[in-house]
């Protein structure tokens, strides 16, 4: 199967997770398409002063790659700046925030692999 770049589905998420400004999620693989081992694998786009808030996994971890720029993540309480080829991993358990307060874009693939 392949899926072009137009048929994938776009989402907008304001103040997702108690963030700032607007999240653009763009799926990758739906959960069926994963067999359910997974409820998310989507692009994340965030603009200048964007972010996703503080939230705990349970049951599921999720995994950040930053393709493109810098942002802040904030690790269980500990923030760290990260960018281009870092990843990050907040296991169940464990909580994270990310938030771009840089002036370019921030591009970020996400995954969300089920327990």
């Amino acid at each position: 199967m392949v899926r072009k770049a137009e048929e994938r589905s776009v989402t907008v998420n304001e103040e997702m997770r108690g963030g700032p400004g607007s999240v653009e999620l763009v799926e990758i693989a739906s959960k069926a398409e994963m067999y359910s081992k997974a409820r998310l694998f989507s692009t994340i786009l965030l603009k200048p002063g964007c972010g996703i808030g503080y939230h705990i996994h349970h049951d599921e971890s999720e995994i950040f790659y930053v393709v493109k720029g810098t942002a802040v993540y904030n690790d269980d309480g500990t923030e760290k700046t990260i960018t281009e080829g870092d990843v990050t991993i907040a296991a169940s358990g464990h909580g994270h925030a990310i938030t771009n307060k840089s002036t370019e874009d921030v591009l970020l693939v996400a995954l969300i692999p089920l327990a």
